[in-house]
Parts: structure tokens; sequence; C-alpha cells
């Protein structure tokens, strides 16, 4: 009796864990869209230990035995949420789960998303649940300078667990959506006038940190001069055209790695935009037009990609309950209004991955990257199509 007690035991713990470790499966799709190539009519994807293994029609590919088999009419990579706040705020939108703003000062490089991060949080599961695997999330807009962002799967328990980048990007904002429960400055030039003096003092402490010069460490001068270095980028949330330019003159004097966060009027900067190289995180596609945010169009996406800006979508952040948007829905407003329906896949895939610096890993279906898989039951930028599975690093999350 002792010994079937610890059969049942062994083989109950066995049924436990096999969910949570990396399958052997094959995904079968009517419609493939890898992002490395033209969709797949018929096609089949591979999945060993967390990797794509092979990729392509079914005509060409024998599922080995032993992999389990799920079916879909559409299969595409894991989607890309390019910034968020999730994890850091919360579904119950109350001041316990609420860590995306600091509000003791307007200007904290220093502050980590790591440090705040809930993995379990419901809002992560939201997400997940309509196959957004990867977000790039952290310290959110409403301070000069706010804190530090990082990128994460939607899966896990722990921010160890689903940490793809720990320090991903600074997290300005400029014009007048600095939170009124800061103590801020009056107007935009002393906004500014501030955020160059920080950037003054952290090249004199960038030069000396090179050169091996004694110094005291700051934890806030360490990120922005790891900013100067082009370690790490500003991620600048601004939307009026003139605060976008002044983004830019602030950029170009210090010579940083930028991306423009929002952009409700980049449209009528293209040209300089593109002339400085500058990606746009265009803000929700139906984000409410108000404030600087006034001139949002449904076509900005559209017209930045066809000029050649490169571009991603983002859930943004939301100050009501439940807290996020979901960029599924997002990209399919944009696709209707001049982006169209393979573009607007490419932009919340491959596109966001290259953006974000993480295409080596996600963001396409090819061997060797990680096997982030989204299944459908129709047209993904449909709204009454369903997700119908979740695959992250080759477990079935959904």
């Amino acid at each position: 009796m002792r010994y079937i007690k610890s059969f049942v035991f062994v083989f109950a713990f066995i049924l436990l864990v096999q969910p949570l470790q990396a399958q052997q499966i094959a995904v079968k799709g009517e419609t493939v869209y890898t992002m490395a190539g033209d969709p797949i009519n018929d096609g089949v994807v591979l999945i060993k230990n967390g990797k794509i293994e092979r990729v392509g029609p079914a005509s060409n590919i024998t599922v080995p035995s032993g992999y389990t088999i799920h079916e879909a009419k559409v299969v595409s990579p894991g989607l890309i949420d390019a910034h968020s706040v999730v994890g850091l705020a919360g579904h119950l939108n109350q001041d316990n789960d609420q860590d995306q703003l600091e509000t003791s000062s307007a200007i904290q490089p220093e502050l980590r998303a790591m440090d705040a991060y809930n993995a379990r949080e419901a809002l992560v599961g939201h997400l997940r649940d309509h196959g957004i695997t990867t977000v790039h999330t952290g310290h959110g807009p409403g301070a000069l300078i706010s804190g530090q962002t990082m990128i994460v799967k939607t899966t896990g328990e722990t921010v160890e667990e689903a940490l793809v980048d720990s320090t991903t990007m600074l997290a300005f904002t400029m014009g007048s959506m600095i939170s009124g429960a800061i103590k801020k400055p009056g107007t935009r030039s002393k906004g500014v006038a501030m955020l160059r003096q920080q950037l003054i003092k952290a090249r004199s402490y960038a030069k000396k940190r090179a050169n091996g010069d004694d110094y005291s460490v700051n934890l806030g001068m360490e990120a922005l001069a790891d900013l100067l270095d082009g370690k790490i980028k500003a991620l600048v949330t601004v939307h009026k055209a003139n605060d976008i330019m002044t983004a830019l003159r602030l950029q170009q004097e210090f010579d940083f790695p930028m991306v423009v966060d929002g952009g409700a009027e980049a449209y009528l900067i293209i040209d300089e935009l593109k002339a400085a190289g500058v990606p746009v995180i265009v803000h929700p596609t139906m984000m409410r037009t108000y404030g600087d945010g006034k001139n949002a169009s449904f076509e900005t996406a559209g017209k930045l990609y066809q000029a050649g800006i490169p571009v991603a979508f983002q859930s943004g952040y939301e100050g009501y309950v439940p807290k996020t948007r979901v960029i599924l829905f997002e990209a399919g407003v944009a696709a209707a209004n001049g982006l169209g329906k393979e573009n607007a896949l490419k932009v919340l895939t491959i596109e966001a991955a290259k953006l974000l610096g993480i295409n080596n890993r996600v963001g396409s279906l090819e061997a060797g990257k990680d096997a982030d898989i989204a299944m459908f039951d129709g047209d993904p930028l449909e709204y009454t199509s369903h997700i119908t599975g979740v695959i992250i690093d080759g477990v079935k999350v959904k």
C-alpha cells in the first residue's frame, strides 16, 4: 500500500507540473502568418523545448509521433504590446496597486520597473488572453522622467520568470501632461530647462565614469549616463507637434537614442521624424481626444508606416478600470483607416519586435525563435473573431 501511495503521489505530481514545462507541439493553421514571408496556406509550426523547430506547408512537414497537435483557422506570432503599464498599474484602481507613477518628484530616472512589477496581476492575464505574449511595460507618463521600463512575457509567477529585458528605456513626458499630483514646472520651457540641466549633469557624470575618475555613485545619474552612452533609449510621451519638435531638438543636442510615444500630431511633422530616424509607438487608435491629444487621428499609424517611419501599437495607460486597452482592437481600427490588414499584423508582431530590439527572439515564426504563438478562429482583426489558444515559450497557457 505504501508503494501504491508513493506511485500515485509521483504520478499526480507529474500531471501537476507537466503543463508548466515546454512541450512538443504541432500547431496547424488554415492560414499561418509567419511575418518572415508570405502567409502559408495549410501551414504547420513545430515546437520543441520552448523554441520553434520548423515552419512550413503541411505538405512538406510530417508531424513526429509524440507531438500534441493544436489546430486553428489562423495562426500568428504572439502579439507585442509596445508600451503599457500593466504589472505596475493594477485592475483594482486603488492606491495599493497603482505603482506606475511616483509623485514625490518630477525627475526620478533611478526607479526600476522590475522592483514594482506584479507578474500575477489580473491585467497581465487579460492581455495574454487576447493573444499578447510580450509587453514593454514600466513607469508611465506624468512626470518629466518617471523611471525605467522593461520587457516581459505575459506568463510566469514572478518577474524573474517573465523577464526578457530588465532595463529597456527611460520614460519621459513632455508638453502639458505632467501629473497635477507632482510639484510640476509651470511652463513647457521650464520643464525642458529642468531636463537639460539633468542631462548636463549626466554628461559630466558619464565622462567621469568612463575615465575611471573618483565619483560618488548616484542611481539617477547612472540611468541618465546609460542613456547618453546609448545603452538604453528615451521613451518620450508627447503629443503636440511643437512639443515633438522640442523633444527632437533635445535629442539632437545630447545625442541619445529616442522613441516618440503617443504622437497624436506626428502626422504633421512626418518629414522631420523621418529625417531624425525616430520611431513612433503610436497612441492607442481609439484614445480619448482631449488636451494635448485632441488632434489624434485614426489614420496616424497608416500615414507614418507608409512614410517609412517604424511604428508599433500600444495599450498605453488608462486612468479608469480596467486600466488597459487591447492592441489587437486598436490595430483593427488602424487597419481600416489606411494601414491595411497585413501591415497591421506586421506592426503587431515583427515591427514591434524590431522597434524594441528583441526581433532575434520574438515577432515572427522562424526556426530558433521563442515559441510564442496566437491562434484565432477567424480574421484576427475582426472584432467577432476569438482567440482559441496562446502558446508562450512552448507552453500552451490558454
